[in-house]
């Protein structure tokens, strides 16, 4: 499923796992994002490895090799 920072992932519950496992979920991320929800297009602040839309609980998650850009940013789910 990963292999340091060369791995890749086919979906956000699969990043939200490995994020959780390693500990990082509740970490802050380099930089904050913007993100758009993908479920209600709410805009919120992302500061940690793992987010959640405020309005629909959509679950986000990014790696920490991979937190250098929003666009890596995966939904895992809502309630995830």
């Amino acid at each position: 499923m990963h292999d340091g920072c060369a791995g890749s992932f086919e979906n956000g519950m699969q990043v939200v796992d490995k994020i959780r496992t390693m500990g990082f979920n509740e970490q802050l991320i380099p930089m904050p994002f913007d993100i758009t929800c993908s479920e209600c297009e709410v805009v919120f602040e992302m500061t940690t490895f793992e987010a959640k839309c405020p309005k629909c609980n959509m679950v986000y998650g990014v790696t920490p090799c991979h937190a250098f850009d929003s666009e890596n940013v995966m939904p895992a789910g809502k309630n995830y």
